[in-house]
């Protein structure tokens, strides 16, 4: 196990680790919006170049990064000599977490072009 990282990347919780991330950034970022909508709404003239979009997007980023992170630290345990089975929870949960890394992205694009409370 590497310094820095809990749970090793052979440990079957890695297989949902990354869309429970995914799904932990999507109630944030949306209950957020909505909270800060309610506090202080930006002017809809400003389009997308809000302070709600830019917190928004720079925890889509940094959740990103992180997923992307995991994923390599996965690859990387599968690459070592451990017995098929625990290498493929390593596989598997790699994968996961760049799907859920995808996900994020995709599901961050609207705060790009969008203005946040319209």
């Amino acid at each position: 196990m590497k310094k820095g990282f809990p749970l090793p990347a052979v440990h079957p919780l890695q297989l949902p680790l990354g869309l429970i991330i995914w799904a932990l950034w999507f109630v944030t970022v949306y209950g957020g919006l909505s909270v800060g909508c309610a506090i202080a709404q930006p002017a809809a003239e400003a389009g997308a170049l809000t302070w709600i979009n830019a917190v928004l997007g720079l925890l889509t980023i940094a959740v990103s990064v992180l997923l992307l992170a995991l994923a390599r630290f996965c690859m990387l345990a599968a690459q070592r000599g451990e017995p098929p089975e625990r290498l493929f929870i390593a596989r598997l949960a790699a994968g996961a977490h760049v799907i859920a890394a995808l996900s994020t992205l995709i599901t961050g694009l609207p705060i790009l072009v969008f203005p946040p409370c319209v």
